[in-house]
């Protein structure tokens, strides 16, 4: 049973989907095996609201969000190489001369930002979260 302190603690605490993201290995392993799985669960974070999957998160109507640097900071922090312009704007494709075939982003299996693909969704709920307003 919960004690008063603790249950005051909880309702204060914010939960971070980014310090869960870092804290599961299973997805670290999977964000550093894959560039398009981390630039897909980058695409994600951005533009997108998140809810834990709790209790006091729901009845607080608490999300969280990131900025698109901030999730390509989440991003290659896991991947412990590189900093966020690896994947900011990734998903913009032919921006910089990165399309020359109009085939930038499905050749390397990459969304636009704000895009949530299924297999990113179902691993976030996995890990306890889910999209609120999922644009993809």
């Amino acid at each position: 049973m919960l004690s008063f302190g603790s249950l005051v603690d909880k309702l204060n605490r914010r939960p971070s989907l980014a310090a869960d993201i870092n804290s599961a290995k299973w997805l670290r392993d999977k964000i550093i095996r894959s560039n398009s799985y981390s630039q897909n669960l980058y695409a994600a974070l951005c533009n997108n609201q998140f809810q834990k999957l709790d209790l006091f998160s729901i009845l607080k109507d608490e999300t969280w969000q990131c900025s698109w640097r901030a999730a390509g900071r989440i991003v290659s922090d896991v991947c412990g190489e590189g900093d966020y312009l690896d994947y900011y704007c990734s998903g913009m494709g032919g921006i910089a001369g990165y399309d020359t075939d109009n085939n930038y982003l499905a050749r390397n299996s990459f969304v636009t930002e704000g895009t949530v693909t299924d297999e990113v969704a179902k691993d976030l709920r996995r890990l306890g979260w889910l999209v609120v307003n999922p644009k993809g």
